[in-house]
Parts: C-alpha cells; structure tokens; sequence
C-alpha cells in the first residue's frame, strides 16, 4: 500500500512538473500515467454528501470517502514539484529551448498513441470526437490574447476557467491564464502580498474560490462522460493531446511579446515553423540532432510509464 501512494507522489512530481510549462497540462501526465479517471472521480467526491458524512460518521468514513489518501499523496508530490522541478523546467526552456520542447514533444505524440490504443474501435463517432478536440485544442493555442482591467468577476471566471484547463490532458492551465490576461493579475498578487496583503489576498481568494467552483463542476461533467460515453470521451481528451502538438513544437517564429512578472519581454504569442525557417528568423542552429533525441526520450518515458503500470496491474491481479 506504502508503494502504491509514493508511486502517487511520483506522479504528483511528473503533473507539477508539467504545469509549469505554458502549453503542457498536467492532465496530460495523469492520462498517461493512468490515474486520471480515479483523479477526477476522487474530485467528484468532495460534495455535500461527503459533508454530511463527516458530520454524521467522522473524519475516517470522510476521508475514505473521498479518497483523501490518493489526493493528499498526489498534492504533496506537484507541491513538492513547484517549489523544486519548476525552476529547472524553467531553466531548462530558458536556456535548451528546443530540447526541452523535443522532449515534450515526443511525451506527447507518444500519448496520442498510447491512449488511442485504449480506445479499442474506432466508430465515427470516436473518429468525430478526435477531430472536434483536435480542433479545439489547435485553435487555443493561436487564440489571440485577451486584456483584463483586474475585476474581481473575471479574476473569479479566470479561476474557473484555467483550472479547467489544468486537469484536461494536452490543454495548459498557465496559458489559458496567458490567453485571459489573468496571469500577470495573479503573479502580481502573489509576488505583492508583502505589500499590499489585504488587496491581493482578496484577489487570490476570489481566484481559488473560481478554482473550487470550477473543479468540483467540471469534475462531474467529465466524470459523467466517462460513464456514459467512455470510448467518445477519450477520444475528445487524445484530440485535445494531438491539438495542442502546436504549442509544444520546438521552433517558432516570434509573433507577439509580453512583459513577465518581472518586468522582462518575453515571447507570448508564437507560430510553428520549419528548422529552416527558424534559424532564419532567430539567427539560431536548429539544434535537429538534440530535437530528435529528445523526443524519442520523451516518446519512450510515455511507454516505459506503460508498460510499469501494466504490469503492477498484473501483480495486484494476481
């Protein structure tokens, strides 16, 4: 049992790793590494019913029932993972762009397969569903950013929305915020709670309870897909994977900029190009040899995660 839950952990470390990346969800990790529905389902969980059997029958039959153990093991290993994997991932993309996105890359096409062999047939149904999230996922990742005057409404509907985005494999949270105008909103009141603590907690406060509504929402809308439309629902989520291959291609061509948290430019909005094409334009190698390679690291980690929880699920059958 002790095993099962630092494996959690693990995956925790993998999903907090990943949401760091504007373009990477960590819904992504708990697709492939085959704790997604029990994710979702462990969220569909913390309702009233749950409440009362708290009042009712205690603390051990609420903890049960919401399968806290899983949860309290998978938070601790993304919060263990903001606060530690996160600076690396964001020097890794600071400073081997096109290796890290390669690797990325890689995790990905290798996720549209892996899940896409789940499915079994494949109807038009299935095929439709593919497209439609395909589609979905393409067109955000060219989506235009929005501005936002900081309302305390649209900070409450950022949260709803990004937090959304966060438990959809191939869909990223950070650049649904990116896209909303909301991410220097909340970095900022973050960064100036020493400051002003009363004004940005408001802020972050509206922004969580957004996050709960958002969350506790979503996760019966999924979890009742998955119960009525299983095969159609994974077909939706690998569309959303195969989408979002656009945000995660490792050479673009600057088409918009944005001031950080920091006060430093920085590319926000960008557009897929060839090697060629952006070693033009950056006046960079194209690095093709390191872009390969790691996308084959990041293809066979997916598979190798595949073949580790196949077969622990044949052990625990035995």
């Amino acid at each position: 049992m002790l095993s099962r839950y630092i494996g959690i952990t693990l995956r925790g470390l993998l999903m907090g790793a990943a949401d760091v990346v504007p373009g990477v969800s960590g819904g992504t990790i708990a697709f492939i590494t085959g704790i997604y529905e029990e994710l979702i389902n462990s969220f569909n969980n913390l309702n009233l019913s749950a409440l009362k059997t708290l009042k009712n029958e205690g603390f051990s039959s609420f903890w049960k029932k919401v399968n806290g153990s899983f949860l309290l093991a998978l938070f601790i290993g993304i919060f263990i993972s903001l606060i530690s994997l996160a600076n690396l991932i964001t020097l890794a993309l600071a400073q081997y762009p096109i290796p890290t996105w390669s690797f990325f890359f890689g995790l990905i096409v290798a996720s549209v397969l892996y899940i896409g062999k789940q499915i079994g047939t494949w109807r038009w149904q299935e095929i439709a569903s593919l497209i439609i999230g395909t589609i979905i996922a393409y067109l955000i990742t060219i989506s235009p950013a929005m501005e936002s005057q900081g309302e305390l409404w649209y900070i409450f509907l950022s949260g709803m929305i990004a937090i959304c985005a966060m438990i959809l494999p191939g869909i990223s949270g950070s650049f649904i915020l990116l896209l909303m105008g909301s991410y220097t909103t909340i970095l900022g009141a973050i960064s100036g709670l020493t400051e002003d603590f009363k004004r940005h907690v408001l802020t972050l406060g509206i922004f969580a309870a957004g996050c709960v509504v958002g969350l506790l929402t979503f996760s019966r809308v999924v979890s009742w897909a998955f119960l009525k439309a299983r095969s159609i629902t994974m077909a939706v989520l690998t569309g959303f994977m195969l989408g979002s291959l656009n945000k995660v291609w490792p050479w673009k061509k600057i088409i918009q900029r944005r001031v950080n948290s920091h006060g430093e430019i920085v590319p926000f909005l960008e557009k897929s190009v060839s090697p060629d094409v952006f070693a033009a334009d950056r006046g960079l190698p194209p690095e093709i040899t390191a872009a390969i390679i790691f996308s084959v690291v990041g293809f066979a980690l997916v598979f190798a995660l595949g073949l580790f929880d196949n077969k622990k699920d044949s052990l625990e059958s035995r």
